[in-house]
């Protein structure tokens, strides 16, 4: 008898420091391996328009109501902890036009089959009342998402990290310390939470079981100014820097995760850099409804749901492409990663933005255009000094630059908007598309050979060698 062996080359083991989302080694691997195609479905890098049902509510405390949904059409929901969704909700009748709002989600992206969002009640509100009186199992929605910037980095070999919440900004931290809880690996969290009166804290229990259960994980309750009853235990008084210092004498060695009311996310931004917190390090998402995020919330979301149709249209391209396409169609997507998108909402827990939101929506080609034709870098306003020039085609800016200088420091600090969250090139977040130029780039596996091959680059750990034309 005659046996047939086939060996299956194994890609090479990375020893896991830190901590490391499940999809970041998956999405990456070979697509002759079997489980390859499989794994592409929890890259949670594009929103995507999806109908979900209720399938349970869940009182909690501070007057918040969690609603625990499953897609209809059986597809996990791939998501970045700390990101959010845009659901149209039937306030005014079956037949009225929805009101949409966005919700963080508070459910851990490591169990995707069902996905949860917590709705704080807002007396006088157009929807979250409605939310908390009329949302039961079996309750079908539209959705959009996921959405956001303000999110865990998919690898972390130094996963130290700072929670600050106040009301219902515990809900993407929670969503984050969820996720951690999950995962293997070296990590250090510390949450502060601060609430109006005990009893109001939501997840508390949970937390606390966190806590006792997994040595990485510590939290603090605080009361903020309010007076302390006989059998408060927790710390008291607003957010202060030696409170910082209390909790994390190392803040400034730490990722800083910030979330709650405008007022709160201001006093934390300015205290986080007095305690040596270096700006790079803080990620703030404010809910807020005034005006400008109003603006801003529609803006974004219409840039989501452009995604979201062009992602829906490559994957019918592909269906429907002869068998010898490999690769469907792409066009503005590689441009707009969801990692530059960020929503406020307007109704109890919205996020607003950290930095400005793109004010046009996305292009249908690689080179950036309007109305009137391709951008003409020749007429954009030029800053800095150096002897090289960087043409910003979006922004439409020439940033002149140094070959030493580091491309993101000098891009942000002329104001082009580029996001980033590593910026040691590991997580990939600030990618961007060099239109021509070279750079010299010493990235820590943050981008793929075929990304570089198509022209893309990370700013953050590249320097220009010539002059450059990036898509931004």
């Amino acid at each position: 008898m005659t046996v047939s062996t086939t060996l299956t080359t194994i890609p090479e083991v990375r020893r896991l420091r830190g901590l490391e989302m499940p999809w970041n080694r998956v999405v990456q691997a070979s697509s002759d391996l079997p489980f390859a195609a499989a794994a592409r479905a929890l890259d949670p890098w594009y929103p995507q328009e999806f109908l979900a049902e209720c399938v349970q509510t869940i009182p909690e405390a501070g007057g918040m109501l969690t609603m625990v949904m499953r897609r209809t059409d059986g597809a996990p929901l791939a998501f970045r902890s700390g990101q959010y969704l845009n659901i149209a909700f039937p306030v005014n009748g079956p037949d009225a036009e929805p009101v949409s709002r966005s919700y963080s989600l508070s459910s851990a992206p490591t169990e995707p089959w069902t996905f949860a969002i917590t709705v704080k009640r807002e007396e006088g509100g157009t929807v979250s009342p409605w939310v908390h009186e009329n949302i039961r199992p079996g309750a079908v929605l539209e959705v959009l998402g996921p959405v956001g910037a303000f999110h865990l980095p998919d690898y972390d070999r130094r996963a130290r990290y700072l929670f600050l919440a106040a009301g219902s900004g515990v809900t993407p931290l929670m969503s984050m310390i969820r996720t951690i809880h999950s995962l293997p690996g070296h990590a250090d969290v510390v949450m502060l939470y601060h609430g109006a009166a005990p009893g109001t804290f939501a997840f508390s229990h949970e937390l606390e079981h966190l806590a006792a259960v997994d040595s990485r994980i510590t939290v603090y309750y605080s009361l903020g100014d309010r007076s302390v009853p006989g059998t408060w235990e927790g710390m008291v008084g607003r957010l202060t820097a030696e409170m910082i210092d209390t909790v994390v004498p190392d803040a400034n060695g730490r990722k800083v995760f910030a979330c709650g009311p405008e007022g709160y996310i201001d006093v934390a931004a300015d205290l986080l850099t007095k305690v040596g917190v270096d700006d790079t390090s803080i990620f703030i998402e404010s809910f807020s409804g005034t005006p400008e995020t109003a603006l801003e919330y529609r803006e974004e979301v219409a840039l989501a749901g452009g995604i979201a149709e062009e992602m829906a249209a490559a994957q019918d391209a592909a269906r429907e492409a002869p068998a010898d396409v490999v690769d469907p169609p792409t066009g503005s997507l590689d441009l707009y990663r969801i990692a530059e998108l960020n929503t406020p909402e307007d109704d109890g827990g919205a996020p607003a933005p950290l930095s400005p939101s793109p004010s046009s929506p996305a292009p249908s080609s690689p080179a950036a255009s309007d109305a009137s034709g391709p951008a003409d870098p020749s007429t954009f306003e030029v800053v800095g000094e150096g002897s090289l020039t960087m043409s910003f085609l979006r922004t439409r800016l020439n940033v002149r630059i140094d070959p030493q200088a580091n491309v993101l420091d000098a891009a942000r600090e002329a104001g082009v908007r580029i996001g980033a969250n590593c910026r040691e090139g590991m997580c990939g977040s600030c990618k961007v598309i060099k239109i021509s130029g070279e750079v010299d780039m010493n990235h820590q596996g943050g981008i793929r050979a075929r990304e570089i091959d198509a022209g893309k680059f990370l700013p953050c750990c590249s320097t220009a060698q010539t002059d450059l034309v990036v898509d931004a």
